[in-house]
C-alpha cells in the first residue's frame, strides 16, 4: 500500500512524514479501492469446497446474493465451468448521485474445473440459500478384459 521513503542525503525529502503518507494512502484508496486486492481489476473469484463422498464428490460453491437464473454450469470435453452474473442495481436506481460509497461488487464470476475422473451425465446440482451444491459421481474404473491368448 505504502511504504516508507529512505533517507536521501540528498538534502531531498530529508524527513519522513507519516502524515502525508496517510494522505497519499487514503487518495489512492478512495480513487480506486480495489487496485492491488483483485489482479488486472477483476472480480474475486467465488470459494468452493470440495469434498470425497466415496463414489462421488461434492461441490460446494458459496454464490451468496445471486439468483439461481444468473448462475450457468457448462461441461466442455473434461472442464466443468460454473459462471454467475451479478447485475448492477445502482446505476439504474441513483441517477442522482445520492450513493455514498458503494463496495458491493457486480459483473461475471467464473471457475473451472478438472472433471476428468467424473460421470459428467451424471452430475447434479442444487442451489439453497447461496450455496451452490454439485454431486458429481466418479467414472467407474473399467478393469480390463482379461483372455486367454492361443499360442501357436
Amino acid at each position: 500500500m505504502f511504504e516508507l521513503r529512505p533517507f536521501h542525503r540528498n538534502n531531498q525529502d530529508l524527513t519522513y512524514n507519516p502524515f502525508k503518507a496517510m494522505e497519499e494512502f487514503e487518495k489512492r484508496f478512495f480513487e480506486d479501492p480495489f487496485t492491488g486486492f483483485f489482479q488486472s481489476g477483476d472480480i474475486a473469484e467465488f470459494k468452493t469446497d470440495i469434498s470425497d463422498q466415496g463414489d462421488s464428490y461434492l461441490l460446494e460453491a458459496d454464490l451468496p446474493g445471486f439468483e439461481k437464473k444468473d448462475i450457468e454450469l457448462d461441461v466442455s470435453g473434461d472442464v466443468l465451468t460454473i459462471s454467475a452474473r451479478r447485475h448492477s442495481k445502482h446505476e439504474e436506481q441513483d441517477k442522482k448521485g445520492s450513493y455514498v460509497r458503494l463496495e458491493r461488487s457486480y459483473g461475471q464470476y467464473t471457475r473451472q474445473f478438472d472433471i476428468s475422473g467424473i460421470d459428467a451425465d451424471g452430475i447434479e446440482a442444487k442451489y439453497e440459500n447461496g450455496v451452490l451444491k454439485l454431486t458429481m459421481p466418479k467414472k467407474q474404473s473399467v478393469l480390463p478384459e482379461s483372455r486367454k491368448l492361443k499360442i501357436e
